[in-house]
């Protein structure tokens, strides 16, 4: 059983490109998503779905089909559930039961993408449903949704209802959207740093050469690492350490940063 909730850096790789299956496999990503969707043009959507595998690597291997409604998403649906897939990720989830079927049909776990006004109405009750597993935020989708500035700022509210859903649900925390900036990989880390910030614990990457520095800014720092440490030798109850006060729930976060950098 694959635990996709350890997925930090999942690249996607257009589906109809057979010849870059195995090395994005070899780019340091920690899972390979094939797309079936945005990246492959209408004409080609039946050819991608035949050139589906997962033998080109042993890292988790997951699939974003086409939404619901589209005439690609049944056929997407029947070609995936015979592939020993990590995932299916559906785009534009919307519908919890619609999420639920998806799981039902394809007999896999279900990554939901949120990246519509209507998603994020309904994410908590999309990331209860049965069969879904982690949800993902499609940020450049959600901008044109609502016609809002793809910006920190704007975005901090959406991002942190992803990650409380999340949290209700007790599901693994949220994969963050990606960073559509391909030749500036300090980009790409100042957003996977601002996500980890707010609980989100993974992030879409469209570029090998964006994951060194996502893969960086999504784990503890040195620094981090060294105060948790500090903190849980500090003993028990409530004591003083570096002039401020140490107990129960801060050794919590202690230990949490820890087990993220083992």
């Amino acid at each position: 059983m694959v635990d996709i909730g350890a997925i930090r850096c999942p690249l996607f790789v257009p589906a109809n490109r057979p010849e870059r299956f195995a090395k994005a496999a070899l780019s340091g990503a920690d899972a390979v998503i094939l797309d079936l969707e945005d990246a492959i043009a209408a004409k080609d959507k039946d050819s991608a779905r035949g050139a589906l595998r997962c033998d080109f690597t042993s890292l988790p291997v997951i699939v974003r089909v086409n939404a619901i409604g589209t005439t690609w998403h049944m056929h997407d649906l029947a070609a995936v559930a015979g592939l020993p897939l990590a995932a299916v990720m559906l785009p534009k989830a919307e519908d919890p039961a619609a999420c639920a079927a998806v799981a039902r049909l394809t007999g896999k776990p279900v990554i939901a993408l949120v990246e519509t006004a209507l998603g994020l109405a309904q994410a908590r009750a999309i990331a209860a449903a049965p069969g879904v597993v982690r949800l993902a935020f499609g940020s450049i989708d959600f901008c044109a949704d609502l016609g809002c500035a793809h910006t920190h700022d704007i975005l901090l509210p959406v991002r942190l209802e992803l990650v409380l859903a999340s949290r209700l649900a007790r599901i693994d925390a949220p994969i963050d959207g990606v960073t559509v900036v391909l030749d500036d990989p300090a980009i790409s880390q100042a957003d996977a740093g601002h996500a980890r910030t707010l609980g989100m614990t993974g992030k879409l990457c469209i570029h090998p050469r964006q994951i060194a520095a996502i893969r960086a800014a999504l784990g503890p720092s040195p620094a981090e690492t060294d105060w948790a440490h500090r903190v849980l030798a500090s003993g028990d109850g409530a004591v003083t350490l570096d002039g401020e006060m140490v107990d129960e729930p801060v050794r919590v976060r202690a230990r949490a940063i820890l087990a993220a950098s083992s």
